[in-house]
């Protein structure tokens, strides 16, 4: 999430006792303070962080320990396998069949240790050893390479210690990183990385949600799109193209939300796009800032959103009641963008016929009376965001104030069609075959290590991983 996000905070009451217990995140309650500017390196503690372990912690969801190193254990986490792939992965070898191109994916928000410091009321229940850079990236290295995934997507990467520590490090096991920072005077931004063994790199695109000449989006957020050709696969029938984002953390600015998604979709759209029309299979990773029962989640995975009616504050859902009932404008984000509703870029002008102008017409008829926004990719999400079979809610991200899951891997599913094994579905078109992905947590288990950060995990949130299967 981005703590950096500072539009427009209330005053503030004098008592901390007496804050609302609003988001924990929101810019309300973010502490404004200043970086040193004694020429201190970013991964120095400055003085005043010295004793936050000291503060009375503002009023949230959790009642978090002062954190004993000595008692913290990891979180137990397991692989959940797909039944019946194993299976029919050994039928089709003992065939003789050539081996699929299986690769694994993570997303890992790392926590910007500039944001740390900027929000510090958030990690009081932490004891300062481990909150030192030093100690955290020590704890993130190993995490990247125990789980040694093909690909990596990162959030909240400082973009000094990206230079000076995270890129060699990661190059020196076989990676190649691409970084692109946030605009503006924001220190972090998104990497992707691969390993150099599995993928070559086709082309990289960066993008930036910042324009100036359209208000709404007046945001540093940005984006990072790879497209990435499996080495291993000679017979593997396309690219596969990797996104990367985070979006704007404000739980009151909505519309900004799906103007940034509507921009990352269009730039997917045009790089994964195929010959014959359709697309590359997508992988699409990121802090999205958007809560899985959310309007912007479902315009994810259902494609399209009607939004005629709804309050901007309700669109990533992570306030149980917004504040304001201002609604979204129609459309979103103006024709000036050069994005359509489809979340295409729009094309050429040229002069329609007869029959395309009065198409057009009734579309914008439509969409005046019903709005609504849609997108071409057809993506499904690696975790359910339930366990006990529904009965608690999977975790991504948690600290003093709040337990949410906000962080995400979508994929393009390939349908399953009849296979010439027994008992097996086989892929066909375009698209990926979910392996496993490495189970999430719920809050239980979080409060019993006393939340995040903690002396085994240095992120405020917990690292999605996946394993695909790229049909031949």
């Amino acid at each position: 999430m981005d703590r950096a996000e500072k539009e427009p905070p209330p005053k503030r009451r004098k008592s901390t006792g007496d804050r609302s217990p609003s988001h924990p995140k929101s810019p309300q309650h973010t502490p404004k303070r200043s970086l040193p500017r004694d020429g201190r390196s970013s991964t120095e503690n400055p003085p005043w962080l010295r004793n936050v372990t000291g503060i009375t912690l503002p009023p949230g969801k959790f009642t978090l320990r002062a954190e004993k190193q000595s008692t913290i254990s990891g979180i137990e986490r397991q692989w959940e396998t797909v039944a019946g792939v194993q299976s029919c992965s050994r039928q089709a070898v003992d065939r003789g069949w050539e081996e699929p191109f299986d690769f694994s994916v993570m997303s890992y928000n790392i926590l910007s240790q500039e944001l740390l410091h900027d929000n510090a009321y958030l990690y009081r229940h932490c004891s300062l050893p481990i909150l030192d850079w030093s100690y955290r990236f020590s704890n993130i290295l190993k995490e990247l390479e125990q789980h040694n995934a093909d690909v990596i997507c990162l959030q909240e990467v400082q973009e000094d210690h990206y230079m000076n520590q995270i890129k060699p490090s990661l190059e020196s096991l076989g990676y190649h990183c691409e970084f692109k920072r946030r605009t503006g005077r924001k220190p972090d931004g998104c990497a992707v990385v691969f390993k150099k063994s599995r993928f070559s790199l086709v082309s990289c695109h960066p993008v930036e949600y910042f324009r100036r000449s359209v208000p709404l989006l007046d945001r540093d957020n940005v984006g990072l799109i790879l497209l990435l050709q499996p080495t291993e696969c000679s017979s593997c029938a396309s690219n596969i193209c990797v996104a990367n984002t985070h979006l704007l953390y404000n739980p009151r600015r909505g519309d900004i939300k799906l103007a940034q998604l509507a921009m990352l979709l269009a730039e997917i759209s045009r790089v994964a796009a195929l010959p014959d029309g359709g697309t590359c299979p997508v992988v699409l990773c990121g802090d999205f800032n958007s809560v899985p029962w959310s309007p912007l989640y479902s315009f994810i995975k259902d494609s399209r959103l009607e939004y005629g009616g709804m309050a901007i504050g309700k669109v990533s859902g992570q306030e149980e009641s917004p504040r304001g009932q201002r609604v979204l404008t129609v459309p979103i984000w103006p024709r000036s963008l050069g994005i359509t509703q489809q979340c295409q870029y729009e094309s050429p002008p040229r002069e329609l016929s007869v029959r395309e102008l009065e198409e057009e017409a009734l579309e914008m008829l439509n969409s005046l009376t019903q709005p609504r926004i849609e997108h071409g990719l057809k993506l499904s999400s690696v975790y359910s965001h339930h366990l006990d079979e529904g009965k608690r809610p999977e975790i991504t991200t948690c600290h003093s104030r709040t337990a949410i899951t906000v962080d995400y891997i979508f994929y393009t599913a390939a349908e399953e069609g009849v296979s010439a094994l027994p008992e097996c579905t086989a892929p066909v078109g375009q698209g990926l075959q979910l392996l496993a992905r490495l189970a999430l947590v719920g809050e239980t288990e979080l409060q019993e290590v006393n939340g995040l950060p903690n002396e085994h995990h240095s992120s405020d949130h917990l690292p999605l991983l996946a394993r695909f299967r790229l049909h031949k």
